[in-house]
Protein backbone atom coordinates (compact mmCIF):
# COMPACT_ATOMS: atom_id res chain seq x y z
CA UNK A 1 0.00 0.00 0.00
CA UNK A 2 1.24 3.21 -1.30
CA UNK A 3 1.75 6.10 1.49
CA UNK A 4 -1.65 7.99 0.39
CA UNK A 5 -3.17 4.96 0.17
CA UNK A 6 -2.23 4.52 3.71
CA UNK A 7 -2.91 8.14 4.99
CA UNK A 8 -6.49 7.76 3.48
CA UNK A 9 -6.96 4.65 5.49
CA UNK A 10 -5.76 5.85 8.96
CA UNK A 11 -8.14 9.06 8.35
CA UNK A 12 -11.24 6.75 7.55
CA UNK A 13 -10.57 4.84 10.32
CA UNK A 14 -10.01 7.79 12.78
CA UNK A 15 -13.37 9.74 11.15
CA UNK A 16 -15.36 6.35 11.01
CA UNK A 17 -18.98 7.01 9.98
CA UNK A 18 -18.00 10.34 10.13
CA UNK A 19 -15.99 9.93 6.60
CA UNK A 20 -19.29 8.57 4.60
CA UNK A 21 -19.65 10.29 1.80
CA UNK A 22 -16.74 12.20 2.29
CA UNK A 23 -15.89 11.65 -1.62
CA UNK A 24 -14.88 14.48 -2.57
CA UNK A 25 -11.92 13.55 0.03
CA UNK A 26 -11.13 10.65 -1.21
CA UNK A 27 -12.68 8.84 2.07
CA UNK A 28 -15.18 6.79 0.54
CA UNK A 29 -14.81 3.23 0.03
CA UNK A 30 -11.27 2.98 1.07
CA UNK A 31 -11.51 0.47 3.91
CA UNK A 32 -12.07 -3.51 3.30
CA UNK A 33 -11.03 -7.01 4.55
CA UNK A 34 -10.07 -6.48 8.01
CA UNK A 35 -9.74 -2.84 7.60
CA UNK A 36 -14.08 -3.06 7.48
CA UNK A 37 -14.17 -4.97 10.41
CA UNK A 38 -12.49 -3.09 12.24
CA UNK A 39 -14.09 -0.02 11.25
CA UNK A 40 -17.16 -1.69 11.96
CA UNK A 41 -16.59 -2.85 15.22
CA UNK A 42 -15.68 0.54 16.34
CA UNK A 43 -18.35 2.45 14.76
CA UNK A 44 -20.86 -0.15 16.74
CA UNK A 45 -19.02 1.13 19.91
CA UNK A 46 -18.32 4.35 19.70
CA UNK A 47 -20.56 6.10 16.78
CA UNK A 48 -23.42 7.80 18.39
CA UNK A 49 -25.61 7.25 15.54
CA UNK A 50 -25.34 3.79 14.86
CA UNK A 51 -25.86 3.33 18.70
CA UNK A 52 -29.08 4.48 18.47
CA UNK A 53 -30.00 2.61 15.48
CA UNK A 54 -28.78 -0.89 15.31
CA UNK A 55 -25.46 -0.43 16.71
CA UNK A 56 -25.20 -3.47 19.38
CA UNK A 57 -28.20 -3.32 20.94
CA UNK A 58 -29.69 -5.73 24.30
CA UNK A 59 -29.04 -8.99 22.26
CA UNK A 60 -26.30 -11.60 23.84
CA UNK A 61 -25.59 -13.04 20.80
CA UNK A 62 -24.82 -9.83 19.05
CA UNK A 63 -22.32 -8.76 21.44
CA UNK A 64 -21.13 -11.90 22.01
CA UNK A 65 -19.89 -12.11 17.95
CA UNK A 66 -18.64 -8.59 18.43
CA UNK A 67 -16.37 -9.35 21.54
CA UNK A 68 -15.37 -11.68 19.30
CA UNK A 69 -14.45 -9.40 16.40
CA UNK A 70 -12.31 -7.13 18.97
CA UNK A 71 -10.48 -10.08 20.05
CA UNK A 72 -9.72 -10.69 16.32
CA UNK A 73 -8.37 -7.46 14.95
CA UNK A 74 -7.38 -5.55 18.46
CA UNK A 75 -4.68 -5.95 20.50
CA UNK A 76 -5.20 -7.13 24.08
CA UNK A 77 -5.02 -3.95 25.77
CA UNK A 78 -7.04 -2.38 22.80
CA UNK A 79 -9.82 -4.57 23.81
CA UNK A 80 -9.74 -4.54 27.51
CA UNK A 81 -10.56 -0.79 27.05
CA UNK A 82 -12.90 -1.25 24.77
CA UNK A 83 -14.90 -3.77 26.54
CA UNK A 84 -15.23 -1.27 29.72
CA UNK A 85 -16.29 1.20 27.34
CA UNK A 86 -18.99 -0.61 26.19
CA UNK A 87 -20.32 -1.86 29.83
CA UNK A 88 -20.36 1.68 30.67
CA UNK A 89 -21.77 3.46 27.06
CA UNK A 90 -24.10 0.55 26.38
CA UNK A 91 -25.03 -0.51 29.89
CA UNK A 92 -23.93 -4.12 29.11
CA UNK A 93 -23.78 -5.05 32.87
CA UNK A 94 -26.68 -8.04 32.88
CA UNK A 95 -25.83 -9.29 29.67
CA UNK A 96 -22.19 -10.20 31.64
CA UNK A 97 -24.62 -12.66 33.56
CA UNK A 98 -24.78 -14.67 30.71
CA UNK A 99 -22.56 -17.92 30.15
CA UNK A 100 -22.30 -17.08 26.16
CA UNK A 101 -20.86 -13.40 27.07
CA UNK A 102 -18.51 -14.34 29.76
CA UNK A 103 -16.83 -16.92 27.35
CA UNK A 104 -16.34 -14.07 24.33
CA UNK A 105 -14.48 -11.73 26.87
CA UNK A 106 -10.79 -10.96 27.76
CA UNK A 107 -10.44 -11.29 31.54
CA UNK A 108 -9.34 -8.02 33.37
CA UNK A 109 -9.11 -7.06 36.27
CA UNK A 110 -12.27 -4.27 35.62
CA UNK A 111 -14.46 -7.26 34.46
CA UNK A 112 -13.44 -9.04 37.15
CA UNK A 113 -14.67 -5.81 39.17
CA UNK A 114 -18.04 -5.83 37.60
CA UNK A 115 -18.56 -9.42 37.82
CA UNK A 116 -18.33 -9.48 41.47
CA UNK A 117 -20.51 -6.65 41.83
CA UNK A 118 -23.05 -9.04 39.75
CA UNK A 119 -22.18 -11.49 42.45
CA UNK A 120 -25.38 -11.68 44.51
CA UNK A 121 -27.51 -11.55 41.04
CA UNK A 122 -25.44 -13.96 39.25
CA UNK A 123 -28.05 -17.49 38.03
CA UNK A 124 -26.06 -20.88 39.03
CA UNK A 125 -25.45 -21.14 35.02
CA UNK A 126 -23.18 -18.10 34.65
CA UNK A 127 -21.64 -18.78 38.17
CA UNK A 128 -18.99 -21.56 36.63
CA UNK A 129 -17.82 -19.21 33.64
CA UNK A 130 -17.51 -16.27 36.13
CA UNK A 131 -15.45 -18.12 37.75
CA UNK A 132 -13.04 -19.34 35.13
CA UNK A 133 -12.68 -15.58 34.24
CA UNK A 134 -11.85 -14.48 37.56
CA UNK A 135 -9.38 -17.43 38.17
CA UNK A 136 -7.69 -17.04 34.86
CA UNK A 137 -7.31 -12.61 35.90
CA UNK A 138 -5.85 -14.27 39.16
CA UNK A 139 -3.78 -16.48 38.17
CA UNK A 140 -1.92 -13.63 35.78
CA UNK A 141 -2.13 -11.19 38.73
CA UNK A 142 0.01 -14.13 40.78
CA UNK A 143 2.41 -14.50 37.86
CA UNK A 144 3.28 -10.57 37.64
CA UNK A 145 3.43 -10.22 41.48
CA UNK A 146 3.96 -12.79 43.34
CA UNK A 147 7.85 -13.15 43.40
CA UNK A 148 8.67 -9.70 43.35
CA UNK A 149 6.42 -9.03 46.77
CA UNK A 150 7.64 -12.36 48.11
CA UNK A 151 10.99 -10.95 47.56
CA UNK A 152 10.95 -7.52 48.78
CA UNK A 153 9.51 -8.62 52.11
CA UNK A 154 11.35 -11.19 52.79
CA UNK A 155 14.34 -9.21 52.17
CA UNK A 156 13.14 -6.93 54.49
CA UNK A 157 12.33 -9.22 57.17
CA UNK A 158 15.76 -9.96 56.92
CA UNK A 159 16.58 -6.45 57.50
CA UNK A 160 14.68 -5.79 60.28
CA UNK A 161 15.49 -9.00 61.67
CA UNK A 162 19.31 -7.86 62.36
CA UNK A 163 21.16 -7.18 65.11
CA UNK A 164 24.62 -5.72 66.36
CA UNK A 165 24.76 -7.02 69.47
CA UNK A 166 24.51 -10.80 69.20
CA UNK A 167 24.30 -12.56 72.53
CA UNK A 168 25.68 -15.75 71.29
CA UNK A 169 28.01 -16.92 68.68
CA UNK A 170 25.03 -18.99 66.86
CA UNK A 171 23.52 -15.87 66.45
CA UNK A 172 26.32 -14.08 64.48
CA UNK A 173 25.61 -13.78 60.73
CA UNK A 174 29.08 -14.36 59.93
CA UNK A 175 28.81 -13.83 56.29
CA UNK A 176 27.50 -9.72 56.44
CA UNK A 177 30.04 -9.66 59.70
CA UNK A 178 33.14 -9.82 57.45
CA UNK A 179 31.80 -8.31 54.47
CA UNK A 180 31.13 -5.26 56.88
CA UNK A 181 34.62 -4.93 58.58
CA UNK A 182 36.61 -5.65 55.19
CA UNK A 183 38.60 -3.01 56.29
CA UNK A 184 39.56 -4.28 59.06
CA UNK A 185 41.54 -6.95 57.30
CA UNK A 186 44.88 -7.73 59.00
CA UNK A 187 47.49 -8.77 55.58
CA UNK A 188 49.94 -10.01 57.89
CA UNK A 189 47.89 -12.26 59.87
CA UNK A 190 45.16 -13.24 56.96
CA UNK A 191 42.32 -12.32 59.25
CA UNK A 192 39.45 -10.25 59.41
CA UNK A 193 39.46 -8.24 63.14
CA UNK A 194 35.31 -7.03 63.53
CA UNK A 195 34.85 -3.92 65.21
CA UNK A 196 31.34 -4.76 65.15
CA UNK A 197 28.93 -7.55 64.67
CA UNK A 198 26.45 -8.51 62.69
CA UNK A 199 23.71 -11.07 64.13
CA UNK A 200 19.86 -12.39 63.63
CA UNK A 201 17.23 -10.97 66.37
CA UNK A 202 16.02 -13.69 68.71
CA UNK A 203 12.81 -15.32 67.59
CA UNK A 204 13.55 -14.39 63.91
CA UNK A 205 12.07 -17.79 62.97
CA UNK A 206 8.71 -16.87 64.38
CA UNK A 207 6.12 -14.95 63.21
CA UNK A 208 7.55 -11.44 63.19
CA UNK A 209 4.49 -9.02 61.82
CA UNK A 210 0.99 -9.42 62.17
CA UNK A 211 -0.74 -7.74 58.82
CA UNK A 212 -4.18 -6.41 58.95
CA UNK A 213 -5.59 -5.36 55.14
CA UNK A 214 -9.07 -3.98 55.99
CA UNK A 215 -10.77 -3.45 51.97
CA UNK A 216 -13.30 -1.06 51.46
CA UNK A 217 -15.73 -3.06 49.40
CA UNK A 218 -18.05 0.03 47.71
CA UNK A 219 -18.51 -0.16 44.03
CA UNK A 220 -16.07 2.71 43.71
CA UNK A 221 -12.99 0.49 44.98
CA UNK A 222 -13.84 -2.65 42.75
CA UNK A 223 -10.13 -2.99 41.16
CA UNK A 224 -8.59 -2.23 44.89
CA UNK A 225 -10.41 -5.24 46.01
CA UNK A 226 -9.08 -7.79 43.57
CA UNK A 227 -5.56 -6.78 43.99
CA UNK A 228 -5.73 -6.59 47.85
CA UNK A 229 -7.21 -9.97 47.63
CA UNK A 230 -4.11 -11.34 45.61
CA UNK A 231 -1.56 -9.61 47.92
CA UNK A 232 -3.30 -10.67 51.10
CA UNK A 233 -3.12 -14.63 49.32
CA UNK A 234 0.65 -13.89 48.72
CA UNK A 235 1.46 -12.22 52.18
CA UNK A 236 -0.37 -15.05 53.88
CA UNK A 237 1.79 -17.71 52.48
CA UNK A 238 4.52 -16.33 54.48
CA UNK A 239 5.49 -17.80 57.99
CA UNK A 240 7.00 -14.67 58.86
CA UNK A 241 3.84 -12.64 58.92
CA UNK A 242 0.34 -13.24 59.80
CA UNK A 243 -2.27 -11.81 57.38
CA UNK A 244 -5.62 -11.17 57.91
CA UNK A 245 -7.98 -9.55 55.51
CA UNK A 246 -11.37 -7.75 56.54
CA UNK A 247 -13.79 -6.42 53.81
CA UNK A 248 -16.79 -4.03 55.08
CA UNK A 249 -19.49 -1.84 53.94
CA UNK A 250 -21.81 -1.08 56.33
CA UNK A 251 -21.09 -4.59 57.50
CA UNK A 252 -17.53 -6.15 58.13
CA UNK A 253 -16.62 -10.07 56.93
CA UNK A 254 -13.53 -11.51 57.71
CA UNK A 255 -11.98 -13.49 55.04
CA UNK A 256 -8.75 -14.64 56.73
CA UNK A 257 -9.86 -18.52 56.27
CA UNK A 258 -10.16 -18.34 53.07
CA UNK A 259 -6.62 -17.03 52.01
CA UNK A 260 -5.56 -19.68 50.70
CA UNK A 261 -7.61 -19.42 47.56
CA UNK A 262 -7.44 -15.82 46.15
CA UNK A 263 -10.33 -16.72 43.95
CA UNK A 264 -13.28 -17.96 47.12
CA UNK A 265 -11.71 -14.39 48.78
CA UNK A 266 -12.52 -12.16 45.82
CA UNK A 267 -16.20 -14.23 45.66
CA UNK A 268 -16.65 -13.63 49.67
CA UNK A 269 -16.72 -10.02 48.62
CA UNK A 270 -19.93 -7.99 48.46
CA UNK A 271 -19.05 -5.03 45.94
CA UNK A 272 -21.16 -2.20 46.07
CA UNK A 273 -22.60 -1.19 49.18
CA UNK A 274 -22.20 1.61 51.74
CA UNK A 275 -19.39 2.40 54.09
CA UNK A 276 -18.72 2.60 58.12
CA UNK A 277 -15.00 2.54 58.09
CA UNK A 278 -15.10 2.84 62.16
CA UNK A 279 -17.33 -0.44 62.25
CA UNK A 280 -14.46 -1.86 59.97
CA UNK A 281 -11.62 -0.08 62.26
CA UNK A 282 -13.24 -1.28 65.46
CA UNK A 283 -13.14 -4.55 64.13
CA UNK A 284 -9.29 -4.56 63.34
CA UNK A 285 -8.66 -3.40 66.78
CA UNK A 286 -9.84 -6.14 67.96
CA UNK A 287 -7.31 -8.25 65.84
CA UNK A 288 -4.02 -6.95 67.52
CA UNK A 289 -1.93 -8.24 70.02
CA UNK A 290 1.37 -7.09 68.80
CA UNK A 291 0.55 -3.32 68.53
CA UNK A 292 4.45 -2.77 68.17
CA UNK A 293 4.39 -5.78 65.45
CA UNK A 294 1.44 -4.72 63.33
CA UNK A 295 0.53 -2.90 60.32
CA UNK A 296 -2.56 -2.23 59.51
CA UNK A 297 -3.73 -1.03 55.81
CA UNK A 298 -6.80 0.73 55.32
CA UNK A 299 -7.83 0.53 51.34
CA UNK A 300 -10.62 2.94 51.61
CA UNK A 301 -11.47 6.59 49.50
CA UNK A 302 -12.38 7.66 53.20
CA UNK A 303 -15.83 8.34 52.42
CA UNK A 304 -17.48 7.41 55.36
CA UNK A 305 -20.40 6.99 55.88
CA UNK A 306 -20.25 6.36 59.79
CA UNK A 307 -19.43 8.16 62.73
CA UNK A 308 -16.01 9.94 61.34
CA UNK A 309 -14.85 11.59 64.52
CA UNK A 310 -15.18 8.35 66.06
CA UNK A 311 -13.50 6.63 63.55
CA UNK A 312 -10.48 9.17 63.63
CA UNK A 313 -10.02 9.05 67.06
CA UNK A 314 -10.02 4.96 66.95
CA UNK A 315 -7.30 5.34 64.03
CA UNK A 316 -5.48 8.00 66.35
CA UNK A 317 -5.59 5.25 69.23
CA UNK A 318 -4.02 2.38 67.27
CA UNK A 319 -1.19 5.04 66.33
CA UNK A 320 -0.91 5.92 69.59
CA UNK A 321 -0.82 2.00 71.07
CA UNK A 322 2.07 1.31 68.22
CA UNK A 323 0.34 0.45 65.58
CA UNK A 324 1.18 1.30 61.92
CA UNK A 325 -1.35 2.76 60.02
CA UNK A 326 -1.27 3.17 56.46
CA UNK A 327 -3.98 4.32 54.39
CA UNK A 328 -4.17 3.46 50.67
CA UNK A 329 -6.63 5.77 48.78
CA UNK A 330 -6.47 2.89 45.83
CA UNK A 331 -4.67 0.06 45.07
CA UNK A 332 -4.98 0.28 41.29
CA UNK A 333 -2.81 1.31 38.06
CA UNK A 334 -5.59 3.91 37.44
CA UNK A 335 -3.32 7.31 39.06
CA UNK A 336 -4.73 9.39 41.87
CA UNK A 337 -8.44 8.66 42.66
CA UNK A 338 -11.33 10.55 43.94
CA UNK A 339 -11.15 10.62 47.74
CA UNK A 340 -12.43 12.66 51.04
CA UNK A 341 -9.62 15.19 51.03
CA UNK A 342 -10.66 16.02 54.49
CA UNK A 343 -10.47 12.50 55.72
CA UNK A 344 -7.25 12.41 54.23
CA UNK A 345 -5.90 15.35 55.66
CA UNK A 346 -6.96 14.93 59.03
CA UNK A 347 -5.26 11.40 59.12
CA UNK A 348 -2.06 13.18 57.64
CA UNK A 349 -2.34 15.68 60.48
CA UNK A 350 -1.98 12.48 62.90
CA UNK A 351 0.86 11.12 60.86
CA UNK A 352 -0.91 8.45 59.10
CA UNK A 353 0.06 8.75 55.59
CA UNK A 354 -3.25 8.20 53.02
CA UNK A 355 -2.00 8.28 49.60
CA UNK A 356 -2.91 5.63 46.48
CA UNK A 357 -0.36 3.14 45.16
CA UNK A 358 -0.09 0.97 41.64
CA UNK A 359 -0.01 -2.72 42.47
CA UNK A 360 3.69 -2.19 41.41
CA UNK A 361 4.74 -0.50 44.06
CA UNK A 362 2.94 -2.45 46.90
CA UNK A 363 5.89 -4.85 47.50
CA UNK A 364 8.06 -1.78 47.94
CA UNK A 365 5.18 -0.21 50.19
CA UNK A 366 5.50 -3.40 52.47
CA UNK A 367 8.85 -3.49 52.88
CA UNK A 368 9.08 -0.14 53.79
CA UNK A 369 6.36 -0.61 56.52
CA UNK A 370 8.06 -3.67 58.16
CA UNK A 371 11.73 -1.37 58.11
CA UNK A 372 9.78 1.51 59.14
CA UNK A 373 11.49 3.70 56.53
CA UNK A 374 9.89 6.49 53.81
CA UNK A 375 7.16 5.43 51.69
CA UNK A 376 7.72 7.79 49.20
CA UNK A 377 8.85 5.63 46.33
CA UNK A 378 5.02 3.82 46.77
CA UNK A 379 3.01 7.71 46.52
CA UNK A 380 0.85 8.44 43.91
CA UNK A 381 -0.90 10.91 45.51
CA UNK A 382 0.05 13.04 48.63
CA UNK A 383 -1.56 12.83 51.66
CA UNK A 384 -4.17 15.76 52.11
CA UNK A 385 -4.46 16.57 48.87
Amino acid sequence: MGGEEERLRRWRLVLGGAAEGAAEGGLEGVLEGTDARMDAALTALYDEQERRGAGLGASAPRVARWLGDIREHFPAGVVQVMQKDAIERLDLTRLLLEPEMLEAVEPDVHLVGTLLSLNRLMPERARESARAVVRTVVRDLEARLTRRTLAAVSGALDRSARTHRPRRTAEVDWDRTIRANLGNYLPERKTVVPSRLVGYARGQRGVRRDVVLAVDQSGSMAVSVVYAGVFAAVLASMRALRTSLVAFDTAVVDLTDQLRDPVEVLFGTQLGGGTDINRAVAYCQTLVTRPADTILLLVSDLYEGGPREEMLRRIAALTAAGVQVIVLLALSDEGAPQYDRENAAALAAMGVPAFACTPDAFPELMAAAIERRSYDQCRITPPGR
